[in-house]
């Protein structure tokens, strides 16, 4: 039965590993170490250790093109050092499942993109998308309150939504050419090298690291030492799930996987209510449900898109 739907089970658990890694990097960055300095452990470890994997196995599917090396800069830039910084910025000021639906608003900004930057023709269930969508990131903020969500954190979320539809236009353009393995060498490594000079490795805080950090919630009575917490974001929160995602491509359609992919922020904000308490009023709720909808549209039109 369970060799049945392997496929299925490897995207829902790459989905559940990613969004459980949001509460813990919350716990994280609650203490001395910066959305900015956690996204540097996290892509650094990533890198070493899918380096140190494709040097040794697949060295020839790293080596770039002239046309390929600025695309794979960009990507490292904007794919994944502004996404994964602007999410840790979000999740430290607002709730890990408020801040994932917002950030999942990014098929609806690719779909702009296409058809308004690229001036491609885009089916009209984007506009029903839109509509949804913003209808529903309306209920969560609700905004006529004076928006109640953290200001900082909501922009946050939003731009982390935008890096992240460049995120997969970049990694859908160079995917013609490279391996997915290769591009997410490149992205880490690119991230890494990049932060280093403005955050020296020199100057990282190791003592943070060495801090026993309180689980909260649930665990509350538990603490780990805060490497232990960065170790896990970088194995089973990065390259775990990265790799059972893509194990579940090779059985499912890109579309079947794509709706698992879409399961992060209920997941998410799931284990945020049972870990941390999080809670949500009934209209918030609603507008939860009303994202996702939208988003699925959204996610469908892409699709669509992409074949004509």
């Amino acid at each position: 039965m369970l060799q049945k739907f392997r496929g299925e089970i490897y995207c829902l658990l790459g989905a559940l590993f990613f969004s459980s890694s949001g509460i813990v990097s919350k716990i994280v960055l609650l203490d001395e170490i910066s959305a900015w300095r956690l996204t540097q452990a996290r892509t650094t470890g990533a890198f070493l250790i899918l380096f140190t994997f494709y040097i040794i196995f697949r060295r020839s599917e790293l080596k770039p093109t002239k046309k390929e090396l600025p695309w794979l800069l960009l990507f490292g830039l904007i794919g994944v050092a502004l996404v994964q910084a602007l999410y840790f910025v979000a999740i430290e000021r607002m709730y890990v499942g408020v801040a994932l639906l917002i950030e999942f608003t990014a098929p609806i900004w690719i779909l702009l993109f296409l058809r308004f930057i690229l001036k491609k023709h885009v089916p009209s269930g984007l506009w029903y998308a839109i509509i949804l969508a913003f209808s529903g990131l309306l209920l969560i903020t609700q905004i006529w309150n004076g928006l109640t969500l953290d200001r900082i954190g909501f922009i946050a979320a939003v731009f982390s939504a935008i890096t992240l539809a460049g995120y997969f236009l970049i990694g859908d353009h160079l995917s013609k050419t490279k391996t997915t393995g290769a591009i997410a060498v490149w992205g880490f490594g690119v991230c890494s090298f990049g932060l280093v000079f403005i955050f020296p490795i020199w100057e990282y805080p190791i003592d943070a690291l060495e801090k026993d950090l309180n689980l909260l919630g649930v665990f509350s009575n538990y603490s780990l030492p805060a490497w232990v917490l960065v170790l896990w974001i970088i194995v089973m929160g990065t390259i775990a799930p990265y790799l059972l995602t893509l194990a579940g491509l090779k059985i499912l359609s890109a579309s079947t996987a794509s709706i698992f992919g879409m399961m992060e922020p209920v997941l998410a904000g799931i284990i945020a209510w049972w870990w941390l308490s999080e809670s949500l009023t009934a209209i918030q709720l609603l507008g939860c449900l009303v994202v996702i909808v939208g988003i699925a549209i959204a996610d469908r039109a892409r699709q669509h898109t992409a074949k004509v």
